[in-house]
């Protein structure tokens, strides 16, 4: 028979299992949604680069259009809708805005094809996807607490913003563009790793069939997504071979 201990550690180590157990299933389910938001940015991207009449519809002699406004602005709305939104949205709802998102910053990032040589785009996406897929490994297998060091990089992301506002407006600025670029490079790649643990912490508490969860693991794949695409636009602005 066990003793107390022996039960006490056995329940301990079952209620591990369990929690690793949800976590692998809460974050596969988030790493699939996040995926699945790439390919329709890429595959929207590459429609609307490949189609003069499309890309019409957002630029023409004299700039951008209205529509290509509207779509550049767009996605930031879509983010701060379902953030702050996330109480009251449905899940389902939560999935179309995703996509629709996704479609949207895939219109927006068709411009990149404009700017730079094919091959250096998809160059660049293969050491993206390398880079993020190592730090996420980090995240979701360190011992060591990120939360901390997730807090710095977040006061860092708000730093780069205003500069990048500021240097356009005001300094326009060839070495401070560098600067920035460095620095969101270094910035995405620590929060990944920082998401996705943080993401395998929420995975482990939450019960995976409810309402709650299902919004989590959309509001988890926005959340990676994003440290995925400006990863991949900032290395691009080191990497990329302009036309």
């Amino acid at each position: 028979m066990f003793s107390q201990n022996n039960q006490n550690t056995f329940q301990g180590n079952l209620s591990g299992v369990d929690s690793l157990t949800l976590s692998k299933t809460f974050l596969s389910n988030v790493f699939g949604w996040m995926f699945l938001g790439l390919l329709a940015t890429a595959g929207t991207s590459w429609i609307f680069a490949d189609s003069a009449s499309l890309m019409a519809l957002l630029i023409n002699e004299t700039g951008m259009t209205t529509l290509g406004w509207i779509v550049t602005f767009a996605p930031f709305g879509f983010v701060l809708l379902m953030g702050f939104g996330f109480q009251k949205l449905s899940s389902p709802l939560m999935v179309i805005l995703f996509v629709v998102y996704a479609i949207l910053m895939g219109m927006s990032l068709s411009f990149i094809f404009l700017m730079y040589e094919l091959g250096s785009i998809a160059s660049t996406f293969a050491i993206t996807a390398g880079m993020f897929g190592a730090m996420a490994l980090l995240g979701y297998t360190t011992k060591t607490d990120l939360t901390k060091f997730g807090s710095i990089l977040l006061m860092g992301l708000i730093g780069i913003i205003i500069a990048t506002v500021v240097n356009i407006f005001i300094f326009r600025s060839p070495m401070m563009d560098y600067i920035i670029s460095l620095l969101g490079v270094l910035i995405f790649t620590g929060l990944t790793a920082y998401d996705v643990q943080k993401l395998k912490r929420i995975g482990s508490t939450v019960d995976q069939s409810s309402e709650a969860a299902r919004k989590l693991t959309i509001m988890g794949a926005l959340t990676l997504y994003l440290d995925f695409i400006n990863l991949f636009l900032f290395l691009l602005r080191f990497l990329g071979n302009r036309r």
